[in-house]
């Protein structure tokens, strides 16, 4: 009933397979059985030619991170997964063409391509998840310069290959928080070898300054304060007493003062330093232009010098002098009072007044000099300018005294000279009336 179809011998030799070797018709049963029997042969040798591996389905999010990574070798991939695919929905293979067996093979071998490139991602994942963390060799290739360079370096995407090379090699990227912590060790590292740096170490002392407690005030530190402040109030004081003694001195007559200076020695002492620091101030002393005048005269010539004061005069010149004072600051100062002083009638060259025509009794001065001078005697007379309101009326008093005028000298500021001559003994009587010789009295304010 049933005839043997050709393609039953032809689909063995056609699959690649040995010839069937031909065998005696069997009964019109057993036609399907023999079928079956050929269809299963075929279809076990079909999957011994397809390796397991195309058996394996990966999982899409895995066949996405590929495509994304290598887009190349994803294709290879996606060829394989197709394959596999239609193998699993194609169920159990029937007999093909010759046209479709081949077209196998190129799938087959495009399939193994792929799960070569699989095999290899999956070792280069492996590799970069047990990369030794201390790889310095990485870090000193790539440079740190280049943001290029550096974007490459933390990427996770794997070096490409040359296409010479057969075996892959292992990488040595580090992600971006393994590079940040390398380059604060590198830092610190060099931090450590390099020599401490001065202008550095100017800042560090500036706080121990402004912490340091203020020193103790020494007791020393107070009693400096006490003697300064002690020693200006004595100023102060001898300033005030200063006055007051001048006051006396240009208020009473020169007995008084007499008596005052020997009830408290002290006080002719105190007035004299007072006079003198104010006399310092003044541009030229009168003392020394009195002495400048009488170092052009003879040496010879007597010279008596009323209220003397330290012997200024007597220090300047050559000649004998006779000092008379209310006090005496050195030996040669003979204590009296200049209204009657111990020389003999005639006996003296040159009268001086410097800065001693003081008290009430003015006349009495000039009177006593008039005695002690030999006819033809010289008076110098040197007093302070502000006390004499009209020089004329002064001049005509003193001439009206026995002397007359030889010159004067008007030009300073702060004193007046004058030089006078004895003509003879006083030519008005002791009870006559000069009033020219009031003079004003120098009396010092406080400042």
């Amino acid at each position: 009933m049933f005839e043997e179809l050709e393609w039953a011998e032809a689909a063995p030799v056609a699959a690649g397979f040995g010839p069937v070797i031909s065998r005696p018709p069997p009964a019109a049963g057993s036609k399907r059985r023999q079928l079956l029997a050929t269809l299963r042969a075929l279809e076990a040798a079909s999957l011994s030619q397809h390796p397991p591996s195309l058996c394996i389905s990966d999982s899409e999010e895995e066949e996405e991170e590929r495509k994304k990574k290598s887009p190349k070798k994803a294709s290879f991939a996606n060829a394989s997964a197709e394959g596999r695919r239609n193998v699993k929905k194609q169920g159990p293979p029937c007999i093909d063409s010759e046209e479709e067996v081949e077209r196998k093979k190129k799938c087959h071998k495009q399939a193994l391509v792929g799960s070569d490139s699989a095999e290899d991602e999956k070792r280069k994942r492996k590799c970069q998840k047990h990369a030794p963390i201390n790889s310095a060799q990485h870090l000193d290739d790539v440079d740190q310069t280049d943001p290029k360079a550096w974007k490459g370096s933390t990427t996770n995407d794997p070096p490409k290959q040359s296409p010479g090379s057969t075996s892959p090699k292992p990488s040595h990227t580090l992600s971006r928080k393994q590079w940040r912590n390398r380059q604060k060790n590198k830092r610190r590292c060099k931090n450590k070898f390099q020599p401490p740096q001065v202008p550095d170490q100017a800042p560090a002392e500036a706080p121990t300054e402004k912490t340091e407690v203020p020193p103790v005030p020494r007791t020393d530190s107070h009693e400096a304060r006490a003697g300064a402040l002690r020693a200006r109030m004595a100023q102060r004081l001898d300033g005030a007493r200063f006055r007051y003694l001048n006051e006396q001195l240009y208020s009473g007559p020169s007995s008084a003062a007499q008596r005052l200076f020997q009830e408290d020695p002290e006080a002719f002492l105190l007035y004299h330093r007072g006079f003198q620091s104010q006399v310092k101030k003044w541009p030229l002393q009168p003392v020394d232009r009195i002495a400048r005048d009488l170092r052009q005269r003879p040496a010879s010539l007597v010279v008596a010098d009323f209220g003397c004061g330290d012997c200024r005069l007597a220090s300047s010149i050559r000649n004998p002098v006779h000092c008379f004072d209310l006090a005496s600051l050195d030996p040669r100062v003979t204590v009296c009072d200049m209204a009657q002083v111990p020389l003999e009638d005639e006996s003296v060259d040159v009268a001086v007044f410097c800065l001693s025509l003081m008290g009430t009794n003015i006349r009495d001065f000039l009177e006593e000099a008039n005695r002690v001078l030999k006819p033809g005697g010289l008076l110098k007379v040197a007093e302070v300018s502000s006390r004499f309101e009209d020089v004329r009326t002064f001049l005509r008093a003193v001439t009206k005294l026995g002397f007359k005028i030889v010159s004067k000298d008007l030009t300073n500021s702060h004193f007046f000279l004058f030089d006078f001559q004895k003509t003879g003994p006083p030519l008005v009587g002791p009870k006559a009336q000069l009033l020219g010789l009031k003079l004003q009295p120098c009396l010092y304010k406080r400042r």
